[in-house]
């Protein structure tokens, strides 16, 4: 991925644009997440909002990707494709997804729960979004990357869970994968400086078992091996006057859920 390319204040501008339409979109996706509905219906509904708005998927023919979003269901960590295998009470599903915008992308992803999911899997969810928040609190200027991959794998492990070793997050930009790259397990102190400008994508992908993962055979879908669920939250966050400022948002897609699903 090479070196961090550090962003303008007028870059930033344009990827706060492209990072709110990203939450836009996932709250268009998000409002139709729920039993009955495939992912590729989903993946419709993602591609058609975006180009509307006037943007690009970022995903959609990258490295041959077929689609706009990629769905990773149950013990699939990330890279899922969108298919047509109904969802079902009591699955998650992690949407992973990406804009171009004004020629900068931004990357998120949530995991859904999909009608009712057992304790023990919400818990998982709920354990993978709090170590996103934390790593994000560590990107603050003079810190160094493996400070943001220390706390991820710190709280990870302190809950019970492992932390996928093959998968990282990255730097985004004019680029959707940018240096620097983004562990989520690591030793402080160490990796990249943290300066102003720098924008990465922080995305922890937590298995509630072994760290251990596959790939299948549609050369895509990275799945946990011991068949148990895996979570994945991501954002795009941007340093700014030496702190984090976050540019995508999960607000608008915890909106469409409180009022589509509750």
């Amino acid at each position: 991925m090479g070196k961090p390319i550090y962003k303008t204040a007028q870059d930033l501008e344009k990827m706060r644009a492209s990072a709110d339409l990203l939450g836009r979109t996932h709250a268009e996706v998000a409002k139709r997440v729920m039993p009955g509905i495939t992912t590729l219906e989903l993946d419709k509904i993602a591609f058609e909002f975006i180009k509307d708005n006037g943007a690009v998927p970022s995903f959609l023919g990258l490295y041959g990707c077929p689609s706009s979003l990629l769905t990773s269901v149950n013990d699939q960590v990330v890279h899922g494709l969108p298919n047509n295998r109904p969802l079902k009470n009591g699955d998650i599903v992690s949407i992973d997804c990406g804009v171009l915008l004004n020629g900068f992308h931004a990357d998120s992803a949530y995991t859904y729960e999909i009608g009712e999911v057992s304790l023990e899997v919400k818990n998982l969810l709920k354990a993978t979004k709090e170590a996103l928040y934390l790593g994000i609190e560590k990107l603050v200027y003079g810190n160094r990357i493996g400070d943001i991959s220390n706390a991820i794998q710190k709280h990870s492990e302190g809950k019970g869970y492992s932390v996928v070793r093959e998968l990282v997050g990255h730097g985004v930009g004019r680029s959707l994968h940018e240096g620097p790259e983004v562990p989520n397990f690591g030793k402080p102190k160490k990796g990249d400086k943290i300066r102003n400008g720098l924008v990465i994508a922080i995305e922890p992908m937590i298995n509630m078992g072994s760290k251990a993962v596959v790939q299948a055979s549609d050369g895509w879908t990275i799945m946990t091996r011991d068949g148990k669920p895996s979570a994945h939250f991501e954002h795009t966050v941007a340093v700014v006057d030496g702190k984090p400022e976050v540019l995508t948002t999960f607000k608008y897609i915890e909106q469409a859920i409180k009022i589509f699903h509750s």
